[in-house]
């Protein structure tokens, strides 16, 4: 029976994670910080070269990690990585469903139908087919967690993303429901909706204009980093959160709080 090496409530040492899209952005922070807080991180991306960066960067500090390029739309590919993955590394014990996509779908454009299936097919369908394939070595761990990564647009809208908002509405619907069916495993299911945040998907926007909506819509006024999402997915991944599932916690700097 894999199992974490500590004893520790605090920590995460020995525990196997498995992290979606960590080439770049957030779920890369997430796997840099789960290796310095001693977990073996399995990496997962479709970018085989940042990957490899990624895997790199850990092993160089002394932390432990295997990457494997994997395309979240391919259902067979899941279930075979998340074995592998299990096999190679001791079982598994953390699943963080990160990886992500942002395509303009607004219902007026000519490519609405296929922007919006690949939103809802990466986003959201993948994070059940990962969930689905993990549940047995899951099952199998003494401090099973599983979090999703979803949006404050998950909480709301904006207009010309439908698809994207869909689906990280679906991911809430999904952990709620994950974390009820699961409970009596003690697997805890958590989502986290994260708000603006400086990753990749939003390094085309000019500084400016981050300031501008920074300084109008969060308490913070400013746009929040990788590292801080990060560090909440931990905080959800130690063995200490065992009572906490189906929740909703947002990292977005005061957001969703803020009414003007």
């Amino acid at each position: 029976m894999a199992r974490p090496s500590t004893g520790s409530p605090r920590s995460i040492a020995g525990s196997t994670a498995l992290v979606t899209g960590a080439a770049s952005g957030m779920g890369r922070a997430t796997a840099l910080l789960f290796a310095e807080e001693g977990a073996k991180v399995a990496v997962t991306d479709v970018d085989g070269d940042s990957l490899a960066e990624v895997v790199d960067e850990i092993t160089a500090a002394g932390g432990t990690a295997i990457g494997w390029i994997l395309d979240v739309r391919d259902g067979d590919a899941i279930k075979q990585v998340v074995d592998d993955v299990a096999e190679r590394m001791d079982g598994l014990d953390i699943v963080v469903n990160n990886a992500g996509v942002s395509l303009v779908s607004s219902i007026q454009v000519p490519e609405f139908e296929d922007n919006w299936a690949t939103s809802i097919d990466v986003l959201l369908t993948a994070q059940a087919r990962i969930v689905r394939a993990a549940l047995h070595h899951l099952r199998r761990s003494k401090a099973p967690r599983i979090v999703n990564i979803s949006s404050t647009e998950g909480l709301g809208a904006t207009p010309g993303i439908s698809g994207y908002t869909a689906a990280k509405h679906g991911v809430i619907g999904l952990t709620k429901s994950l974390a009820v069916e699961l409970g009596r495993d003690a697997i805890t299911v958590n989502v986290v909706c994260p708000g603006p945040i400086n990753t990749g998907m939003t390094a085309e926007i000019p500084d400016a204009d981050k300031h501008v909506f920074a300084t109008r819509r969060t308490a913070l006024r400013r746009y929040g980093e990788p590292e801080e999402v990060a560090h909440m997915t931990l905080s959800l991944c130690l063995p200490a959160a065992s009572f906490i599932t189906g929740s909703v916690v947002v990292v977005d700097g005061g957001l969703t709080a803020r009414n003007a």
